[in-house]
């Protein structure tokens, strides 16, 4: 009893320390995901040195800003009713395969019962002059016939048992 107990507690404090460890790396990992999304928006956008521009040049430098906005959002958009448009296009040939299948059935297959000469003759056409017997390279298999026992009589049996001769007889028999 005191060893199953000591066993499970032990099992637990194994995975309390495995979660936290778990929660360390996770936290580590997401870490490691912002620095380097920091490093990449650093590395594509540079900063803006608003110091220095007069009034104009500021607001020029807005109007450009929303032009970019503008290109990069209808771009957005062109390519968002492409994937839709895509996507209701596979949906519909979903449903036409589907559709499909179930209007045609396949049908059950037939036992076609044809002779070798008729087989060779539809394969090879008119190429196919020779009667080949299939049947005379193949060996013959005799069936054993089942041995069956004769039924008999068994009180006669157990009248040809009785008695001493009988009882030496199943003696001798049984060592044997």
């Amino acid at each position: 009893m005191r060893k199953s107990k000591i066993s499970s507690s032990r099992k637990l404090g194994l995975k309390i320390r495995m979660l936290t460890v778990a929660a360390q790396m996770l936290d580590e990992e997401k870490d490691q995901k912002t620095n380097e999304r920091e490093v990449a928006l650093q590395d594509r956008v540079p900063p803006l040195n608003l110091s220095g521009l007069s009034l104009q040049e500021l607001q020029d430098l807005c109007k450009e800003l929303h032009h970019k906005l503008d290109v990069v959002d209808e771009d957005r958009y062109d390519i968002d009713l492409k994937v839709n448009k895509n996507e209701k296009e596979i949906e519909n040939m979903r449903l036409k395969i589907i559709e499909i299948q179930s209007k045609f059935k396949k049908p059950t297959l037939r036992r076609v019962k044809i002779s070798a000469e008729a087989m060779l003759s539809v394969l090879l056409g008119s190429k196919h002059k020779e009667s080949i017997d299939f049947k005379a390279n193949l060996k013959t298999v005799k069936k054993e016939e089942e041995k069956k026992e004769e039924v008999t009589d068994w009180r006669k049996n157990v009248e040809a048992m009785s008695g001493m001769d009988g009882r030496k007889k199943m003696f001798d028999a049984s060592g044997n």
